[in-house]
């Protein structure tokens, strides 16, 4: 098998997933661990994931464990959406007091193809300088690499109907989620924290329902943020209400175009657990600290916010400290704000976990 490149560079490996051929975008993802959680994210919808780390699967596979509804302990979702993975080597052997299986029989299991072998040091350099590739693992070059959903993802990881997620231990508090394609690990913060969850489709408008609530949550999600116009002009409508609104990742690019703001790709996208960012009101004469405060966060995306373009009543809140580009968005007078990294931390640092507490503190 082989890793053919829409620029025409092809490199061959050794299959050890499913016997199958399959398409999209090729990236690549940093981190010593996580990989359970990467390929379960359903933001990586449609792409082929390149883990840099040099060997992936040496604390095998768990055993799914729902808690409530199909939200999982530890899996950020029910299944594998990338489309395939590439490694330098896998482990065939795993050791961990709650492996199951190896990656390997995962992989099989879920009908993902991946090729080990591969110089993923040479590939992340040539995704690096050129930007986002289109592949393909198969055994032929395809005549032509193309997107048939062309970024359009969202509709295909989106639930279909409402499901109401309701906490242990009752705050008194909900909050209207759309879901683009979110992970597990933003529920479990949420009904951590006793907030009731209203799980809606991206195209449901929570103002139609019966059903009350205190807020709205904008999920990450796969694709080009500008083809969501149902949860853009959802979010539009909850800007003129007036009503709390929190958005991670895919929601901070559509509260930027609900608002008036532009959203852009990136030539370079971040996809990893150990991305610096800065909370550009820290650090100021009202803030207790005179240091600006920095943060380690995980992120996944390959679009940005152009902060340039942001109407007068929203400011720049976050940017990231190795290319300067947008991390986060607030307005200047209303509880309404959103940050471009995940702070659910599923895999990775939780030092931003304490904005679902700035989130709730608002409803």
């Amino acid at each position: 098998m082989k890793l053919f490149l829409e620029n025409g560079i092809v490199m061959e490996g050794q299959s050890f997933g499913a016997q199958a051929e399959c398409e999209g975008e090729v990236v690549f993802t940093t981190g010593m661990s996580g990989y359970l959680e990467v390929l379960t994210d359903p933001s990586y919808f449609g792409q082929i994931v390149c883990f840099t780390f040099p060997l992936i699967g040496n604390y095998g596979v768990f055993q799914q464990e729902s808690f409530l509804n199909d939200i999982d302990r530890i899996y950020e979702s029910h299944r594998i959406w990338a489309r395939g993975v590439l490694v330098a080597e896998h482990s065939e052997s795993f050791s961990h007091a709650l492996g199951k299986s190896s990656f390997a029989q995962w992989l099989q299991k879920q009908k993902i193809p991946a090729l080990s072998n591969i110089d993923t040091r040479a590939l992340t350099q040539i995704l690096r300088e050129h930007g986002t590739i289109l592949g393909k693992i198969g055994h032929t070059k395809p005549k032509n690499f193309h997107d048939p959903l062309k970024g359009r993802f969202v509709p295909e990881v989106s639930p279909q109907k409402m499901e109401i997620l309701e906490p242990k231990n009752s705050i008194g508090k909900t909050i209207a989620f759309l879901d683009c394609g979110a992970k597990n690990g933003i529920f479990r913060n949420f009904l951590r924290r006793g907030v009731r969850v209203l799980r809606l489709p991206f195209d449901q408008n929570p103002f139609e329902l019966k059903e009350k609530f205190d807020g709205l949550f904008l999920s990450n999600g796969p694709g080009d943020p500008e083809t969501v116009t149902e949860t853009i002009e959802i979010t539009r409508q909850a800007l003129q209400k007036n009503i709390p609104i929190f958005g991670i990742c895919l929601g901070n690019q559509i509260l930027a175009r609900a608002a008036g703001g532009k959203t852009k790709k990136m030539k370079y996208g971040h996809r990893g657990v150990n991305q610096p960012v800065t909370d550009l009101n820290s650090g100021s004469k009202n803030s207790k600290s005179r240091f600006k405060r920095c943060l380690i966060t995980t992120q996944n995306h390959g679009f940005e916010v152009d902060a340039s373009s942001l109407p007068s009543e929203f400011k720049e809140w976050m940017i990231n400290l190795n290319d300067q580009s947008n991390e986060g968005i607030r307005h200047k007078t209303k509880p309404v704000f959103s940050v471009q990294f995940h702070p659910e931390a599923c895999a990775g640092p939780e030092d931003a976990q304490y904005l679902f507490d700035e989130f709730i503190a608002t409803l």
